[in-house]
Protein backbone atom coordinates (compact mmCIF):
# COMPACT_ATOMS: atom_id res chain seq x y z
CA UNK A 1 0.00 0.00 0.00
CA UNK A 2 1.16 3.26 -0.92
CA UNK A 3 2.27 5.57 2.04
CA UNK A 4 -0.02 8.40 0.65
CA UNK A 5 -3.55 9.33 1.98
CA UNK A 6 -5.27 11.59 -0.72
CA UNK A 7 -7.91 13.93 0.71
CA UNK A 8 -10.77 15.87 -0.99
CA UNK A 9 -12.91 18.87 0.74
CA UNK A 10 -15.21 19.80 -1.39
CA UNK A 11 -18.42 22.29 -1.32
CA UNK A 12 -21.43 23.71 -3.33
CA UNK A 13 -24.95 24.86 -3.59
CA UNK A 14 -25.35 23.17 -7.61
CA UNK A 15 -26.28 19.56 -7.97
CA UNK A 16 -24.25 18.72 -11.49
CA UNK A 17 -21.16 19.55 -9.20
CA UNK A 18 -21.99 17.26 -6.64
CA UNK A 19 -23.11 14.63 -8.81
CA UNK A 20 -19.73 14.95 -10.60
CA UNK A 21 -18.03 14.92 -7.99
CA UNK A 22 -19.62 11.66 -6.34
CA UNK A 23 -19.12 10.20 -9.55
CA UNK A 24 -14.72 11.36 -9.76
CA UNK A 25 -14.79 9.97 -6.01
CA UNK A 26 -17.25 7.11 -5.50
CA UNK A 27 -19.71 6.11 -8.04
CA UNK A 28 -21.68 7.36 -11.35
CA UNK A 29 -24.71 8.87 -10.68
CA UNK A 30 -28.05 10.52 -11.41
CA UNK A 31 -29.09 13.25 -8.35
CA UNK A 32 -32.59 15.30 -7.87
CA UNK A 33 -33.30 17.26 -5.17
CA UNK A 34 -36.90 15.92 -4.41
CA UNK A 35 -38.02 18.51 -1.36
CA UNK A 36 -37.44 21.75 -2.23
CA UNK A 37 -38.33 23.42 1.16
CA UNK A 38 -34.81 23.00 1.62
CA UNK A 39 -31.88 24.77 0.18
CA UNK A 40 -28.91 22.33 -1.28
CA UNK A 41 -25.53 22.92 -0.16
CA UNK A 42 -23.58 19.72 -0.49
CA UNK A 43 -20.63 18.73 1.93
CA UNK A 44 -17.97 16.21 0.90
CA UNK A 45 -14.84 15.11 2.38
CA UNK A 46 -13.31 12.46 0.77
CA UNK A 47 -10.55 10.37 1.76
CA UNK A 48 -7.88 7.63 -0.16
CA UNK A 49 -6.62 4.83 2.24
CA UNK A 50 -5.74 1.82 0.02
CA UNK A 51 -8.21 0.18 -1.68
CA UNK A 52 -10.78 2.09 0.17
CA UNK A 53 -12.81 5.19 -0.15
CA UNK A 54 -14.03 7.22 3.11
CA UNK A 55 -16.36 10.19 3.43
CA UNK A 56 -18.35 12.39 5.11
CA UNK A 57 -21.33 13.83 2.94
CA UNK A 58 -24.04 15.44 3.22
CA UNK A 59 -26.48 17.50 0.98
CA UNK A 60 -28.89 19.66 2.86
CA UNK A 61 -31.89 18.72 0.53
CA UNK A 62 -33.81 15.73 0.25
CA UNK A 63 -32.12 14.11 -2.85
CA UNK A 64 -32.81 10.92 -4.83
CA UNK A 65 -29.98 9.41 -6.81
CA UNK A 66 -29.52 6.63 -9.54
CA UNK A 67 -26.09 5.15 -9.13
CA UNK A 68 -26.87 1.48 -11.64
CA UNK A 69 -24.20 -1.12 -10.20
CA UNK A 70 -21.39 0.12 -7.60
CA UNK A 71 -18.89 -2.89 -8.57
CA UNK A 72 -17.60 -2.07 -5.27
CA UNK A 73 -19.13 -3.07 -1.43
CA UNK A 74 -19.77 -0.24 0.15
CA UNK A 75 -21.71 1.05 3.88
CA UNK A 76 -23.23 4.20 4.93
CA UNK A 77 -22.90 4.99 8.41
CA UNK A 78 -25.90 7.83 9.09
CA UNK A 79 -25.41 10.42 11.92
CA UNK A 80 -28.72 11.31 11.76
CA UNK A 81 -31.40 11.73 8.78
CA UNK A 82 -32.53 8.24 7.07
CA UNK A 83 -31.81 7.03 3.80
CA UNK A 84 -34.22 4.52 1.66
CA UNK A 85 -32.21 2.68 -0.90
CA UNK A 86 -33.37 -0.81 -2.96
CA UNK A 87 -30.48 -2.94 -5.23
CA UNK A 88 -31.81 -4.58 -7.92
CA UNK A 89 -35.16 -6.41 -7.31
CA UNK A 90 -34.77 -6.67 -3.24
CA UNK A 91 -36.83 -5.11 -1.19
CA UNK A 92 -36.08 -1.68 -0.44
CA UNK A 93 -34.30 -0.89 3.08
CA UNK A 94 -34.25 1.98 5.37
CA UNK A 95 -30.61 3.33 7.03
CA UNK A 96 -30.84 5.22 10.47
CA UNK A 97 -28.48 6.35 13.04
CA UNK A 98 -28.69 2.84 14.21
CA UNK A 99 -28.81 0.76 11.37
CA UNK A 100 -26.18 1.37 8.53
CA UNK A 101 -26.76 0.79 5.03
CA UNK A 102 -24.96 -1.93 3.60
CA UNK A 103 -24.35 -1.94 -0.74
CA UNK A 104 -23.83 -5.16 -2.73
CA UNK A 105 -21.17 -4.73 -6.21
CA UNK A 106 -24.21 -5.91 -7.96
CA UNK A 107 -27.70 -4.96 -8.79
CA UNK A 108 -28.81 -1.77 -9.71
CA UNK A 109 -28.67 0.40 -6.89
CA UNK A 110 -31.42 3.76 -5.96
CA UNK A 111 -31.60 5.62 -3.07
CA UNK A 112 -34.93 6.80 -3.08
CA UNK A 113 -34.47 9.54 -0.59
CA UNK A 114 -31.79 11.00 0.96
CA UNK A 115 -32.62 13.36 3.56
CA UNK A 116 -31.26 16.49 3.96
CA UNK A 117 -30.73 16.15 7.68
CA UNK A 118 -28.60 13.18 7.17
CA UNK A 119 -24.80 13.18 7.46
CA UNK A 120 -23.46 10.01 6.01
CA UNK A 121 -19.59 8.19 6.84
CA UNK A 122 -19.23 6.30 3.24
CA UNK A 123 -16.94 3.49 3.41
CA UNK A 124 -16.28 2.37 -0.08
CA UNK A 125 -14.50 -1.36 -0.58
CA UNK A 126 -12.80 -2.69 -3.72
CA UNK A 127 -14.48 -5.92 -3.76
CA UNK A 128 -11.56 -7.67 -4.88
CA UNK A 129 -9.94 -6.45 -1.70
CA UNK A 130 -12.99 -7.73 0.45
CA UNK A 131 -13.54 -11.14 -1.41
CA UNK A 132 -9.37 -12.05 -1.31
CA UNK A 133 -9.22 -10.91 2.30
CA UNK A 134 -12.42 -13.32 3.36
CA UNK A 135 -10.34 -16.13 1.46
CA UNK A 136 -7.41 -15.19 3.55
CA UNK A 137 -9.29 -15.75 6.75
CA UNK A 138 -10.94 -18.97 6.09
CA UNK A 139 -8.14 -19.87 4.72
CA UNK A 140 -9.35 -21.27 1.13
CA UNK A 141 -10.92 -20.56 -2.06
CA UNK A 142 -14.79 -19.18 -1.66
CA UNK A 143 -16.79 -20.11 -4.65
CA UNK A 144 -20.10 -18.47 -4.24
CA UNK A 145 -20.44 -14.80 -3.64
CA UNK A 146 -20.17 -12.99 -0.54
CA UNK A 147 -24.00 -11.67 0.29
CA UNK A 148 -23.77 -9.55 2.74
CA UNK A 149 -26.91 -8.65 4.40
CA UNK A 150 -28.74 -5.00 3.50
CA UNK A 151 -28.55 -3.82 7.49
CA UNK A 152 -25.93 -3.54 10.19
CA UNK A 153 -26.81 -2.67 13.71
CA UNK A 154 -24.45 0.05 14.89
CA UNK A 155 -25.92 0.73 18.46
CA UNK A 156 -24.19 -2.35 20.33
CA UNK A 157 -21.10 -5.36 19.79
CA UNK A 158 -19.03 -5.61 16.85
CA UNK A 159 -20.92 -3.77 14.52
CA UNK A 160 -20.76 -0.49 17.14
CA UNK A 161 -16.84 -1.10 17.24
CA UNK A 162 -16.49 -1.06 13.83
CA UNK A 163 -18.68 2.30 12.96
CA UNK A 164 -16.40 3.72 15.82
CA UNK A 165 -13.11 2.88 14.27
CA UNK A 166 -14.79 4.31 10.99
CA UNK A 167 -15.29 7.32 12.70
CA UNK A 168 -12.58 8.03 14.09
CA UNK A 169 -10.74 7.33 10.74
CA UNK A 170 -12.89 9.80 8.59
CA UNK A 171 -12.02 12.31 11.31
CA UNK A 172 -8.53 12.14 10.77
CA UNK A 173 -8.59 12.07 7.45
CA UNK A 174 -10.56 15.66 7.77
CA UNK A 175 -8.04 17.17 9.72
CA UNK A 176 -5.74 16.90 6.94
CA UNK A 177 -5.02 19.75 4.35
CA UNK A 178 -6.51 18.84 1.11
CA UNK A 179 -4.21 17.90 -1.57
CA UNK A 180 -1.03 17.96 1.03
CA UNK A 181 -0.69 14.38 0.17
CA UNK A 182 2.85 13.89 0.80
CA UNK A 183 2.97 15.86 4.35
CA UNK A 184 3.05 13.54 7.54
CA UNK A 185 -0.14 15.23 8.57
CA UNK A 186 -1.61 11.79 10.26
CA UNK A 187 -0.20 8.53 11.26
CA UNK A 188 -2.95 6.94 8.64
CA UNK A 189 0.26 8.26 5.95
CA UNK A 190 2.80 5.94 7.02
CA UNK A 191 2.38 2.28 5.53
CA UNK A 192 3.29 1.19 8.81
CA UNK A 193 -0.43 2.07 10.24
CA UNK A 194 -2.33 2.51 6.56
CA UNK A 195 -2.04 -1.33 5.76
CA UNK A 196 -2.93 -2.82 8.86
CA UNK A 197 -6.05 0.01 9.08
CA UNK A 198 -7.47 -1.27 5.75
CA UNK A 199 -6.77 -4.82 7.29
CA UNK A 200 -8.82 -4.33 9.96
CA UNK A 201 -11.50 -2.12 8.61
CA UNK A 202 -12.00 -5.10 6.11
CA UNK A 203 -12.04 -7.85 9.33
CA UNK A 204 -13.88 -5.77 11.15
CA UNK A 205 -16.64 -5.74 8.29
CA UNK A 206 -16.59 -9.21 8.03
CA UNK A 207 -17.00 -9.90 11.30
CA UNK A 208 -19.79 -7.64 12.46
CA UNK A 209 -22.09 -8.15 9.26
CA UNK A 210 -24.50 -10.98 8.32
CA UNK A 211 -23.43 -13.20 5.59
CA UNK A 212 -22.77 -16.86 4.94
CA UNK A 213 -19.15 -17.16 6.30
CA UNK A 214 -19.28 -15.10 9.50
CA UNK A 215 -20.23 -17.71 12.39
CA UNK A 216 -17.27 -19.58 10.64
CA UNK A 217 -14.83 -16.83 10.72
CA UNK A 218 -15.89 -15.97 14.58
CA UNK A 219 -15.61 -19.69 15.66
CA UNK A 220 -12.14 -20.67 17.08
CA UNK A 221 -9.19 -20.99 14.99
CA UNK A 222 -8.79 -24.66 13.14
CA UNK A 223 -5.46 -26.77 13.78
CA UNK A 224 -2.69 -25.84 11.73
CA UNK A 225 -2.04 -27.41 8.38
CA UNK A 226 0.03 -30.28 8.76
CA UNK A 227 3.64 -29.42 7.48
CA UNK A 228 2.85 -31.67 4.06
CA UNK A 229 -0.10 -29.75 3.00
CA UNK A 230 1.92 -26.36 3.55
CA UNK A 231 4.94 -27.50 1.47
CA UNK A 232 2.76 -28.23 -1.51
CA UNK A 233 0.75 -25.31 -0.84
CA UNK A 234 4.08 -23.37 -0.94
CA UNK A 235 4.59 -25.07 -4.12
CA UNK A 236 1.62 -24.13 -6.19
CA UNK A 237 2.27 -20.59 -5.00
CA UNK A 238 5.56 -20.16 -5.98
CA UNK A 239 5.83 -21.63 -9.30
CA UNK A 240 1.39 -22.19 -10.65
CA UNK A 241 2.66 -22.43 -14.23
CA UNK A 242 4.64 -25.68 -13.31
CA UNK A 243 2.66 -28.95 -14.95
CA UNK A 244 1.79 -30.23 -12.17
CA UNK A 245 -0.15 -34.06 -11.23
CA UNK A 246 -0.64 -35.89 -8.23
CA UNK A 247 2.59 -37.45 -7.57
CA UNK A 248 4.42 -34.63 -8.53
CA UNK A 249 2.45 -32.77 -6.15
CA UNK A 250 2.85 -35.42 -3.33
CA UNK A 251 6.50 -36.03 -3.93
CA UNK A 252 6.97 -31.91 -2.96
CA UNK A 253 4.67 -32.88 0.16
CA UNK A 254 7.16 -36.03 0.74
CA UNK A 255 3.84 -38.04 1.20
CA UNK A 256 1.71 -40.45 -0.47
CA UNK A 257 -0.75 -39.08 -3.08
CA UNK A 258 -3.48 -40.58 -1.03
CA UNK A 259 -2.30 -39.05 2.09
CA UNK A 260 -2.31 -35.67 0.65
CA UNK A 261 -5.46 -35.66 -1.02
CA UNK A 262 -7.15 -36.61 1.92
CA UNK A 263 -5.30 -34.14 3.83
CA UNK A 264 -6.21 -31.33 1.11
CA UNK A 265 -9.79 -32.00 1.38
CA UNK A 266 -9.93 -31.93 4.85
CA UNK A 267 -7.76 -28.62 5.70
CA UNK A 268 -7.93 -26.56 2.45
CA UNK A 269 -11.67 -27.79 0.92
CA UNK A 270 -10.75 -29.20 -1.88
CA UNK A 271 -8.42 -31.76 -4.21
CA UNK A 272 -5.02 -30.76 -4.39
CA UNK A 273 -5.55 -30.72 -8.58
CA UNK A 274 -8.26 -28.23 -7.92
CA UNK A 275 -6.40 -26.42 -5.69
CA UNK A 276 -3.66 -25.84 -8.87
CA UNK A 277 -6.37 -24.63 -11.17
CA UNK A 278 -7.76 -22.21 -8.54
CA UNK A 279 -4.37 -20.94 -8.38
CA UNK A 280 -3.63 -20.42 -11.88
CA UNK A 281 -7.32 -18.85 -12.42
CA UNK A 282 -6.44 -16.57 -10.03
CA UNK A 283 -3.06 -15.07 -11.27
CA UNK A 284 -5.25 -15.28 -14.58
CA UNK A 285 -7.54 -12.69 -13.37
CA UNK A 286 -4.61 -10.77 -11.53
CA UNK A 287 -2.69 -10.27 -15.26
CA UNK A 288 -6.47 -9.55 -17.41
CA UNK A 289 -7.40 -6.60 -14.87
CA UNK A 290 -3.77 -5.11 -14.86
CA UNK A 291 -3.46 -4.99 -18.72
CA UNK A 292 -3.59 -2.56 -20.62
CA UNK A 293 -6.22 -2.05 -23.56
CA UNK A 294 -5.02 -4.44 -26.80
CA UNK A 295 -1.95 -5.51 -25.14
CA UNK A 296 -2.67 -9.23 -24.90
CA UNK A 297 -5.85 -11.43 -25.32
CA UNK A 298 -7.83 -13.81 -23.10
CA UNK A 299 -6.58 -16.74 -24.81
CA UNK A 300 -2.53 -15.89 -24.35
CA UNK A 301 -3.17 -15.73 -21.02
CA UNK A 302 -4.97 -18.80 -20.46
CA UNK A 303 -1.97 -20.69 -21.91
CA UNK A 304 0.17 -19.21 -20.28
CA UNK A 305 -1.08 -20.15 -17.04
CA UNK A 306 -1.40 -23.80 -18.08
CA UNK A 307 -5.58 -23.87 -19.55
CA UNK A 308 -4.88 -25.34 -23.03
CA UNK A 309 -8.97 -26.15 -23.32
CA UNK A 310 -10.46 -22.33 -23.98
CA UNK A 311 -13.83 -23.26 -23.46
CA UNK A 312 -13.54 -25.38 -20.51
CA UNK A 313 -11.27 -22.79 -19.44
CA UNK A 314 -13.92 -20.03 -19.63
CA UNK A 315 -16.46 -22.18 -18.03
CA UNK A 316 -14.07 -23.02 -15.01
CA UNK A 317 -13.46 -19.02 -14.95
CA UNK A 318 -16.78 -17.70 -14.92
CA UNK A 319 -18.13 -19.93 -11.89
CA UNK A 320 -14.92 -19.48 -9.82
CA UNK A 321 -15.35 -15.02 -10.65
CA UNK A 322 -19.51 -14.67 -11.91
CA UNK A 323 -17.94 -13.00 -15.17
CA UNK A 324 -16.19 -14.35 -18.11
CA UNK A 325 -12.46 -13.39 -18.94
CA UNK A 326 -13.50 -11.58 -21.85
CA UNK A 327 -15.27 -8.92 -19.52
CA UNK A 328 -12.09 -9.02 -16.79
CA UNK A 329 -10.04 -7.69 -19.59
CA UNK A 330 -12.63 -4.98 -20.87
CA UNK A 331 -12.53 -3.94 -17.32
Amino acid sequence: MSAETLRTSFRTADVDEARQMIGATFYSNFMDVIDGRRAFRAEFDIGQLGALTLGELSCGADVRMRLGELGAYHVNILLGGHMSFRQGGGAGTVATAERAGVFQPVGDTVVERWTGDCRVLAVKMDREALDRRLEQLLGRPVRTPLALAPELDTTRGPGRSWARLVTTVIEDLREQEPGASRAPASLYTSPLVAAPLQEAILNGLLLCAEHPFRDELAAPVQKLRPAPVKRAMDAVQERPEHPFTPAGLAAEARVGVRWLQEAFRRYVGMSPMAYVRDVRLTRVRDELRAAEPGSLSVSEVAHRWGFSHLGRFAEQYHARFGELPSKTLRG
